[in-house]
């Protein structure tokens, strides 16, 4: 019972992958070197042991997509935001960036995080409400019944995905995104004012998100995570596939966190990705699975198990603490973590500044 919950698992971690990796596709980002990043991941983590996984996550790959102005100037700001990322998991800045800025913070970030996740799912139901309708009830439901994450997700993202494709099945359009010729070749990077934006926007990005999704996953699997190491390899794998084209990975909160063996089921998650991407069979799984079958799952990581526990913690400290976690956990889910981040430790400096 264990390899299915670990099989299934990572079969779910691809599902909620997939929709992501379209929009890559939609930007420009190639396919097949982005597989180059899944294999740097799932080899990284086997030799360290991490439980947190790396794989398309939207955030990044918008900004990425937008900032740039042509194909040159997004891989180049993926490039060196990535290198920029690995030195900072390289020299251990990022464990130190928790220590300094307190359990307050980081629990503020987390629930900020988990508002995030619900707003995400709210507003993917709603514009697929048919997916979304199904995908919310299956979800609750089956947490409730299990209190299994990886259940939730496989039950939810397959339940919707079935009944979207049955319902739609006769439709004449194919909205899904047509998978360019692509070869595999180094790239060139250029180096001006708009990439170095772009580089310190994601990483930037990515640092407020190594933080917190990193700790949502070792909170679930209940393991520790290394938040350097995993800087690391998250950074060695974007650079990997901005090498050649493809696009940014990064850490996300994936259901394998959930699996018994959470190491190996995220390793066979990245495995399974990697092979979907060399064999450039996106598009034609993608086209399956509508981008809000996989918003019941993310409510219920969010509202049930992400914001509860961080948000009592983050506020039921002392009351210029609660300020601090209130404010964290505010601006974190109207931006992003990491300026949830600089909120909390900005609300800190005003407090002991001028006391409370």
């Amino acid at each position: 019972m264990d390899i299915l919950k670990d099989i299934l698992a990572a079969l779910s971690g691809v599902l909620n992958g997939l929709p992501q990796g379209l929009l890559a596709l939609a930007f420009g980002f190639a396919s097949v070197p982005t597989a180059f990043a899944f294999i740097v991941g799932a080899a990284g983590n086997a030799f360290t042991g991490t439980v947190a996984v790396i794989s398309f996550q939207a955030e990044s790959i918008t900004v990425a997509g937008t900032l740039g102005k042509n194909m040159k100037e997004r891989l180049s700001m993926l490039f060196f935001g990535a290198c920029l990322m690995v030195i900072i998991g390289a020299f251990g800045l990022l464990e130190r960036i928790v220590e300094w800025i307190g359990p307050v913070v980081t629990t503020g970030m987390m629930a900020g995080v988990g508002l995030m996740l619900t707003k995400v799912a709210w507003d993917m139901a709603k514009k697929d409400k048919l997916a979304g309708i199904i995908s919310f009830a299956s979800a609750l439901v089956t947490y409730i019944a299990t209190q299994d994450l990886v259940y939730t997700i496989a039950v939810s993202v397959i339940l919707s995905s079935i009944i979207y494709y049955f319902v739609h099945k006769n439709d004449s359009t194919d909205t899904a995104p047509s998978l360019p010729k692509e070869k595999i070749a180094l790239q060139s990077f250029v180096f001006n004012p708009a990439v170095i934006r772009g580089a310190l926007a994601l990483a930037c990005l990515n640092i407020g998100a190594n933080i917190a999704f990193g700790n949502i996953n070792g909170a679930i699997a209940e393991k520790g995570v290394n938040l350097d190491v995993l800087t690391v390899i998250s950074g060695v794998a974007s650079m990997a596939s901005a090498l050649f084209g493809g696009g940014p990975v990064e850490v996300v909160i994936s259901a394998t966190a959930s699996a018994p063996h959470a190491v190996w089921s995220g390793v066979l998650m990245m495995v399974i990705m990697a092979v979907i991407l060399l064999f450039g069979i996106l598009p034609k799984i993608g086209k399956y699975i509508p981008t809000a079958s996989i918003a019941g799952f993310l409510f219920v990581l969010g509202a049930v198990v992400t914001l509860p526990g961080n948000a009592m913690e983050a506020l039921t400290t002392d009351s210029s603490g609660g300020i601090v976690g209130a404010t964290t956990i505010v601006i974190t889910s109207i931006t992003d973590p990491f300026i949830g981040m600089v909120a909390g430790v900005v609300m800190q400096f005003l407090i002991n500044l001028f006391g409370f």
